[in-house]
């Protein structure tokens, strides 16, 4: 009896000869890009991140950057996570679109997914550049106003039970990073001793404002930044990656140019 994988390879043997020439050269492009140097290196402490799922989302991003030389977004990032999970021997389900929740439940763990791929990344700092809707709730000129917003950031992580971000370290060149970072809720939960400051003499209605935290020592281990804009969101500035969990790291050659 043939294995799964045997059986996998000799219906695509057999398909091959059918398909299109055009079909037949993107595969053979895949393939090709596939088979350039990769690093893929796990956390031996994870508790999410087994050697498949290591090699199955690695390979995802692999394959995405065959086609694109953008991001790996958050929606492409929430459909892996819970194909791989699955795939991994978990029950994994999706929330429903727009939850202003958690994204994904796995195990009856439920997670908030984030991902981030700005420009001037920097390794040890992560950045949220919208972590939540800041949409409702007393916010004008006061400065006592956020305390009301960052009770709303506390009330919402009550919706989930663990963190994850995606980050993109690397854009240019041959050769794409990413890594797998686990954002502890407890860090974040340290916001209710937080220090606050509004910025008073912004021209901007709702003025905007920061709380910050500081470690034992005085060192910041990251702020809330209260953006006042049209979206009235909040980001997560300057968070110490240091007093997070890096889960995995992805590091792989690719084209330079984008197919499509």
């Amino acid at each position: 009896m043939l294995s799964k994988r045997d059986e996998q390879v000799r219906r695509l043997a057999a398909a091959l000869p059918h398909v299109s020439d055009a079909l037949l050269a993107w595969i053979d492009e895949v393939v090709r890009e596939l088979s350039k140097g990769r690093t893929f290196v796990r956390n031996p402490a994870s508790n999410l991140v087994n050697n498949q799922f290591l090699d199955d989302l690695g390979d995802t991003l692999r394959l995405h950057h065959v086609f694109s030389n953008e991001p790996f977004s958050k929606d492409k990032f929430e459909y892996a996570m819970e194909w791989i999970a699955n795939r991994c021997g978990h029950k994994a389900n999706l929330a429903r679109k727009g939850n202003p929740g958690h994204d994904i439940t796995i195990d009856g763990v439920s997670f908030s997914l984030k991902t981030q791929a700005n420009k001037g990344i920097k390794l040890d700092e992560i950045l949220i550049s919208k972590f939540m809707e800041l949409g409702k709730g007393k916010w004008g000129a006061d400065p006592s106003d956020l305390d009301g917003l960052r009770d709303q950031f506390l009330e919402h992580m009550k919706s989930y039970e663990r963190i994850l971000t995606l980050r993109y370290l690397e854009h240019d060149g041959p050769r794409r990073r990413y890594e797998l970072v686990e954002i502890p809720k407890a860090l974040l939960q340290r916001a209710k001793t937080g220090d606050f400051e509004m910025k008073t003499a912004s021209k901007q209605m709702p003025r905007p404002g920061y709380c910050r935290v500081h470690d034992k020592d005085g060192s910041l281990l990251f702020e809330l930044y209260f953006d006042g804009g049209s979206e009235r969101k909040l980001q997560v500035h300057h968070l110490s990656k240091a007093a997070c969990v890096v889960h995995a790291d992805w590091v792989f050659d690719c084209r330079q140019n984008s197919l499509v």
